[in-house]
């Protein structure tokens, strides 16, 4: 760099005729790089460095992730058959059922005894925690009752096949075990689009390259939340709930078990802190039985008789 007291370099002799300029010294050296580069390359960076710590500090980036469960709510009363034992014996038809097998009934009472044994880590946990959000916020479906399902169903995704083929009945799959074979518009088609009504987070884990899928965890727990919506559910843990999660196992006795289990694992999160690896209260378990499932078994049960001299008859006949 030329400082100010020294005079720049003359300018060559362009007259014609006049002798070649001598050769300046270290000719054969490449001429030093201009300064002006460096300058904007540093000021550059150091922009870049600005623009990315205001996008941090903003949660513009960096928010994908999100290492505590969203927070809770609303603190759920233990439920009463007095106070909601008329509401439950009087849940309104579902708009979308799900009709397991009786094969699939049997199995499914001991695999949900099984999915509460499993340990579950919590580096695991902590990439459902912004699905669970924005499923709440996009559904109005309180997120605890839908963890609890991914619990009920597949142990927090950590069920063998989870991300790949079918259950062991060989009609559902991925983490919240969506009917692929039912129909004829399968409860799956139903809902797959449901993850286009929310930003996708930019990673998670089991991402598919293809959507919607049963597979992925954004797909598949945003068709859960829209499935229960739709099935009455909302921010409250109440009959609405219970009834949204019998609507989605079936209406059969193990929906029953399936429903109490489902609501009481929300209700126990709801007022002791979401706790992946807790059991479910029992006497809880009880109370929600009483208070919902007892008038809907109830009513099953009055109905299996009329049914079965139906099926005798239809034997009879063949």
């Amino acid at each position: 760099m030329t400082h100010p007291e020294q005079a720049p370099p003359a300018f060559p002799d362009e007259r014609p005729g006049a002798p070649a300029p001598a050769s300046p010294p270290f000719a054969h050296l490449p001429a030093p790089a201009s300064e002006r580069r460096a300058w904007l390359l540093a000021g550059s960076t150091g922009l870049i460095g600005v623009v990315v710590l205001v996008a941090v500090l903003s949660g513009l980036v960096g928010s994908t992730t999100m290492t505590a469960p969203p927070p809770v709510v609303v603190s759920v009363a233990t439920p009463t058959p007095a106070a909601t034992a008329s509401a439950a014996a009087q849940q309104q038809p579902a708009r979308i059922l799900a009709r397991p097998s009786a094969g699939q009934q049997s199995l499914d009472a001991r695999r949900f005894a099984a999915a509460t044994q499993t340990h579950i880590a919590r580096r695991w946990m902590e990439g459902f925690y912004p699905i669970y959000a924005t499923a709440q916020s996009t559904f109005g479906v309180n997120w605890l009752l839908l963890a609890s399902i991914h619990m009920q169903e597949s142990a927090f995704s950590t069920a063998p096949s989870t991300y790949h083929g079918l259950n062991f009945a060989h009609c559902c799959g991925g983490p919240m075990q969506f009917n692929v074979t039912n129909g004829p518009v399968t409860t799956w088609n139903l809902v797959s689009d449901s993850y286009r009504y929310s930003r996708r987070p930019a990673a998670y884990d089991h991402m598919t390259r293809v959507h919607p899928s049963i597979y992925d965890d954004f797909d598949a727990i945003m068709a859960a939340a829209h499935l229960l919506s739709a099935d009455g559910a909302g921010y409250a843990l109440d009959g609405s709930a219970w009834g949204a999660a019998y609507d989605y196992y079936g209406h059969d006795v193990t929906g029953v078990t399936y429903a109490d289990q489902v609501l009481a694992r929300a209700i126990g999160w709801s007022q002791h802190g979401f706790c992946i690896n807790c059991a479910t209260d029992a006497s809880l378990v009880e109370a929600v039985h009483a208070a919902y499932g007892a008038p809907v078994l109830a009513a099953l049960i009055e109905a299996a008789p009329a049914a079965r001299p139906k099926a005798s008859a239809a034997r009879a006949r063949r």
